[in-house]
């Protein structure tokens, strides 16, 4: 439950994960929106002064100096700084991305202020780029501790920072400070054995050491985070969203399908022979906690499920999905997603120490990640008010993790999805032919309901 007097805690065992993770560079999470006007900084900043006196944690300090667990320790007042760039001094030219927005974003993804071995860092920093190539335009970036902030929390940050910009004189009620997501379960739905935590343990060591990754281009250099997206348009994700109703799969499942699919297809490997992928599947758990958190709870409230899939070659998305959701379906009827945590944290922390354990040294965890749900937004008034042209949120991965990070949302009936990669490990021209291989097998698969 919230304590809106606490001072600071300590991490739980999700977040204590995460404060492994982030200084190596997985966990770097970006929020990221693409203005048609400017924005005056002092109003920018007072607008996320008021988002910080809303949500404590946002003003928070992690502490990691100590011998003992990392803490959030809670300052009174908000002081973040908005920090002006100037685009033209991070863009390159000609441009390696897309665009200039997504340029923007990749850079932010691997801007690191938690790799430094300062005593304490904030959770949250603030950028806002102008002198854009397109004249007027900004982009603001708010760069998140995963920590403190999952999915979750950035798109109810998006639609709370849009309405205080815009000049909302509603005051809003201090949210106060959560406890850790663990501390949350209830105990009948964590609890499991000793005996069976050191099974479970055993088991998910040995399906990683058999299972097989996306072909390496270098996995010796030094890495970042690049992104690669894939839109479809209203008809292609209505037609992809009904044929999962029909076989009552979940979007995650077709998703992580579509990626097992196009992985084995690109190894060219003949129809009698399998290969064994790791699919992540990350899961919302604010549902499941007491009290029951809700989306503007802002932290770290995801879990994982892990789970293996044989692959052959030739086979089809649908056959594939109904074996992704019927494992991640059956891991969550039996509570894995809440009884796992502490053995898939454990896993996690030990590819970061011994990256020997991991294919290559590479630290890859599994093939994919995908969210349990996408996020479903939709466009607003105040956002065509405000000149919001675009936006999106995701982290970084090239610290240990997945070959693939996906987070996808449906805005507007539209499929947009950003595939956050660790690069030279994987190239930019690699991954946009997988998720270009992954967007035709989704649409095809799809046509007539799937049939």
């Amino acid at each position: 439950m919230a304590d809106p007097t606490a001072a600071g805690r300590r991490v739980g065992g999700t977040e204590h994960s995460w404060c492994r993770s982030v200084p190596g560079g997985t966990g770097v999470l970006v929020l990221g929106f693409f203005l048609s006007r400017p924005v005056p900084r002092p109003l920018l900043e007072s607008a996320l002064h008021r988002l910080q006196t809303s949500h404590p944690l946002l003003r928070s300090r992690l502490n990691t100096a100590g011998p003992d667990q990392p803490f959030f320790s809670i300052a009174h007042s908000p002081s973040l700084t908005v920090r002006p760039l100037s685009a033209s001094d991070i863009l390159q030219s000609p441009p390696a991305s897309p665009s200039h927005f997504h340029a923007l974003l990749e850079h932010e993804l691997n801007e690191n202020p938690w790799s430094s071995p300062a005593p304490s860092h904030p959770i949250l920093f603030a950028t806002a780029y102008d002198d854009m190539p397109e004249a007027g335009r900004t982009v603001v970036a708010l760069r998140f501790h995963s920590a403190a902030c999952d999915r979750t929390s950035a798109a109810a940050i998006l639609k709370e920072l849009l309405r205080l910009i815009a000049g909302s004189t509603k005051e809003e009620e201090e949210e106060g400070f959560h406890r850790a997501m663990e501390d949350l379960i209830p105990k009948q739905d964590a609890w499991k054995p000793f005996w069976a935590r050191g099974k479970d343990l055993v088991g998910y060591s040995l399906n990683g050491l058999r299972t097989s990754t996306l072909r390496f281009e270098d996995a010796g250099s030094d890495r970042r985070s690049e992104v690669v997206r894939l839109v479809l348009g209203v008809d292609d994700t209505q037609k992809l969203l009904n044929a999962c109703k029909a076989r009552e799969i979940k979007l995650c499942g077709a998703m992580s399908a579509a990626a097992l699919v196009a992985t084995n297809s690109s190894k060219h490997l003949e129809k009698d022979r399998a290969e064994t992928y790791t699919v992540v599947t990350l899961i919302d758990c604010r549902k499941y906690l007491d009290p029951v958190l809700h989306d503007h709870s802002i932290g770290s409230y995801h879990s994982a499920v892990i789970n293996t899939h044989n692959v052959h070659g030739g086979e089809e998305l649908w056959e594939v999905a109904e074996r992704c959701h019927e494992s991640y379906s059956n891991a969550v009827h039996k509570k894995k997603h809440l009884k796992d945590i502490t053995e898939i944290n454990f896993l996690l922390c030990k590819a970061i120490d011994n990256p020997q354990l991991t294919p290559s040294s590479s630290q890859r965890t599994a093939l994919i990640s995908v969210f349990e749900e996408p996020v479903v937004y939709d466009s607003s008034e105040l956002q065509q008010e405000l000149g919001v042209e675009d936006y999106i949120w995701c982290a970084s991965v090239h610290g240990a993790g997945p070959s693939i990070a996906v987070f996808d949302t449906i805005r507007d009936g539209r499929l947009d999805c950003a595939f956050v990669y660790p690069t030279p490990l994987h190239s930019r021209k690699q991954m946009q032919e997988l998720v270009e291989h992954m967007k035709t097998i989704l649409t095809q698969g799809s046509l007539n309901g799937g049939d």
